[in-house]
């Protein structure tokens, strides 16, 4: 299977922090409108894409949504104060570039601090070169969003970048939706909205949809870098099949006919027991009366980080395993 990874590079650089995810929703409904049946966007902004089948109703869910830093306070000298959307760290941020959706760029820093492992974002500030409140306010005003500000790289083996925590999930199920000309089963592709506060969006849709059977789309963390915490996961050693994270403990049917049709397709795989985090799978498998879910992780180093990086191999073999899961007449 080709993929065109250029797709990615241009997900990757659209603005879309949770609770503002607009200027991505329009793009991937323009990447995808002439490859599906039905569009819609729900009322909390879910972009839910239909394409028709006879058989099961599998909602698939990839988050738009991105992790942010929210103005809270402007000082008498235009330095901005800021709160996290989504999980923030204080030493990844420092020293970084953040973009706003006007364009205007700062930079994160800090107070002075003896020790660095106490740094905390009531500590930090952003500094766009303003040198008053009034300056600063024609520019950004509370309640604004930034974002890590970061270029795309990629090499024969790998692409790193900011944000494969989702738009990764999210290119897998835009190159798997077109690929599939005539589904067995009813296909519902969710992008869903606000995953980073808390798997809101997903809630939302799957509610809506009620599907049989829920795929989430979403990156793990990995256990294959120097002195790592020990986890069974590494870079280009295959799609990682989730057992469990704290949202879920996936469905046992859903899990074991990923292992199968992986086996049974030659495509590398992993199994993936995470001890922390979840995806939108946590949401959708207890919609009304219960919704076999299960979940194909693209291992991810440097999650929430400004250089995220996953194996262009692994990316390749979770859409490979998406699409036989699709494809496949499902009895779950």
């Amino acid at each position: 299977m080709s993929m065109n990874f250029s797709l990615l590079k241009e997900l990757v650089g659209v603005y879309g922090p949770a609770s503002n995810e607009k200027l991505i929703r329009e793009y991937i409904l323009n990447e995808i409108k002439d490859h599906v049946d039905e569009m819609e966007i729900d009322a909390l902004g879910n972009l839910i894409a239909r394409k028709k089948g006879n058989g099961k109703k599998v909602m698939i869910s990839a988050h738009m949504d991105q992790i942010g830093l929210m103005v809270i306070d402007i000082d008498e000298k235009g330095f901005l104060r800021f709160t996290n959307v989504g999980g923030i760290s204080p030493i990844v941020s420092l020293s970084q570039q953040v973009i706003f959706e006007n364009g205007t760029i700062g930079v994160v820093y800090a107070e002075p601090i003896e020790d660095i492992s106490k740094l905390k974002l009531e500590n930090m500030y952003i500094d766009i070169g303003a040198f008053s409140k009034e300056e600063a306010e024609k520019k950004i005003s509370i309640g604004d969003i930034c974002i890590y500000k970061s270029e795309y790289i990629e090499n024969e083996n790998v692409v790193f970048t900011p944000y494969l925590d989702d738009r990764v999930g999210c290119f897998i199920a835009i190159e798997a939706l077109k690929s599939i000309k005539n589904p067995v089963n009813d296909l519902y592709f969710v992008f869903s909205v606000q995953e980073e506060v808390g798997l809101r969006g997903a809630k939302t849709a799957a509610y809506r949809i009620e599907p049989d059977i829920g795929i989430a789309l979403d990156v793990t963390s990995h256990g294959d870098t120097p002195k790592a915490k020990r986890f069974a996961i590494g870079l280009n050693k295959g799609a990682a099949i989730k057992v469990k994270d704290n949202s879920i403990i996936c469905h046992p049917k859903v899990k074991d006919l990923l292992v199968s049709l992986a086996k049974d397709n030659r495509i590398p795989y992993q199994m993936e027991v995470l001890e922390f985090g979840g995806t939108d799978s946590g949401v959708i498998h207890i919609n009304k009366e219960g919704v076999p879910s299960g979940v194909i992780s693209i291992p991810t180093r440097y999650v929430h980080s400004t250089i995220e990086m996953a194996s262009k191999d692994d990316i390749i073999n979770c859409t490979k395993l998406l699409v036989k899961f699709l494809e496949d007449k499902l009895d779950i």
